[in-house]
């Protein structure tokens, strides 16, 4: 038999071994062969939701945040972030991450912090599936090119985190709990902070002065966000977790960097390296306590990473796109498109058929409606933040003669490669 393959470490932070001091191991073992969960998780009998209904009521076959996770997958919002750009966008290449994939490695990372931790892992399952139903086409861009036309309309803002318990609570109707749209609300993965503590909040009539102020201050808001449950501070931390190394994978296998461009000279490596160390600092640093962190040298280790993706990855003229000025026009002449289209009524037009009109009749299933006539800003960004990629451009292409130019096609065979 060959040697069986290690993953090597990394000098910039040779204390992230991957592993559990003799301690922490001790108390994660203790936790796990009690079969309790910690005294800082979140139970199921603790959900609040906005309708106390039978239907959602906390049993031993569904638990409550069982059932929150099984409302998010079958949202077609869930089913749409199989179509949407995670950083890479025009690429025929089928092994490139997508948003969907992308919700799911956070959701693993986010259950093997938990599960060691004793915390309730079908609320991080809900959270981490759920957090980013909200996102645009085309990743950060879209998010950036959809914010621009909706502030300069209106002077609130755009973020997919917030747009994302829209999705949940107010598109869906689905009675999702309060702790499961706070973990989304709070993970936005841009404001990396090495010790989460809970925010203590308890109650909707907060939250929704808080989701209010989302829309109104933006960043300012959002940047001093804090999940009312550790499972909500766990999917925070392991969204970062869970993209920094296979960023950078996607990164090499787009041919936007070699496996020499980093610092730590792990190339592709270093989301096997990141997953093992990342997830053991933050259990070494959390066990037993009230609150999530990590070590000075786990999160130094993660800010270098996150900013040297930024350099070398997120910040390429491919990946920002080159095509960008052009994209961002567009986002902003579809949106006027639509406004006019709801302020004629157009049935006939895609707004309608496809966004306005399917949403009303899940709504009307719960005995809910969608005011989408008292915000009509609010409505068009609803429909753009929905479309796929591949939506997006059909619709583009099809309203606006001149767009059949501006995205890029790339086909599967080339260079030496044949059907």
């Amino acid at each position: 038999m060959g040697a069986r393959a290690t993953t090597p470490a990394n000098p910039l932070a040779p204390g992230l071994t991957g592993r559990l001091s003799e301690r922490a191991e001790r108390l994660v073992a203790e936790l796990a062969a009690s079969g309790r969960l910690s005294p800082f998780a979140c139970r199921d009998a603790s959900a609040i939701r906005r309708d106390a209904c039978e239907r959602d009521r906390d049993t031993s076959l569904r638990p409550a945040f069982v059932r929150d996770a099984e409302k998010v997958v079958h949202l077609p919002a869930y089913n749409r972030l199989a179509g949407k750009t995670q950083v890479f966008s025009f690429r025929a290449n089928d092994d490139l991450a997508r948003r969907g994939l992308h919700v799911q490695l956070v959701a693993r990372v986010a259950r093997d912090i938990g599960r060691a931790l004793g915390l309730n892992l079908d609320l991080i399952e809900a959270i981490a599936l759920g957090h980013d139903l909200g996102h645009t086409p085309f990743g950060h861009a879209g998010e950036r090119f959809l914010n621009d036309a909706y502030h300069e309309r209106t002077g609130r803002w755009f973020f997919h985190n917030v747009q994302s318990v829209r999705v949940m609570d107010e598109l869906a109707g689905r009675n999702v709990s309060l702790q499961t749209l706070d973990g989304a609300l709070c993970h936005n993965g841009e404001f990396e902070q090495q010790v989460f503590e809970t925010s203590g909040l308890a109650a909707f009539d907060t939250f929704e002065r808080v989701v209010a102020s989302c829309w109104e201050r933006g960043a300012d808001a959002i940047s001093h966000l804090r999940p009312m449950t550790l499972e909500g501070c766990v999917v925070r931390v392991s969204d970062i977790i869970a993209y920094v190394g296979k960023d950078r994978q996607d990164a090499i296998r787009a041919g936007i960097c070699t496996e020499s461009s980093f610092a730590d000279g792990l190339g592709g490596g270093y989301n096997a390296w990141a997953l093992a160390a990342f997830v053991a600092d933050v259990v070494e640093a959390s066990v037993g306590e009230d609150r999530i962190a990590m070590s000075e040298e786990g999160f130094a280790e993660l800010r270098r990473a996150k900013r040297e993706n930024y350099e070398k990855i997120y910040g390429d003229g491919e990946v920002n796109g080159d095509f960008s000025a052009d994209v961002r026009a567009l986002f902003s002449a579809l949106y006027d498109r639509e406004l006019e289209a709801l302020a004629a009524g157009d049935e006939s037009a895609a707004i309608f058929a496809h966004h306005v009109r399917p949403t009303e009749r899940r709504l009307a299933y719960y005995g809910r409606t969608y005011d989408w006539e008292g915000d009509p800003d609010r409505t068009v960004v609803d429909f753009i933040s929905s479309m796929t990629d591949d939506y997006f451009v059909a619709t583009c292409e099809a309203a606006f003669p001149e767009a059949a130019g501006l995205f890029p096609h790339r086909g599967y065979f080339g260079e030496g490669v044949r059907p």
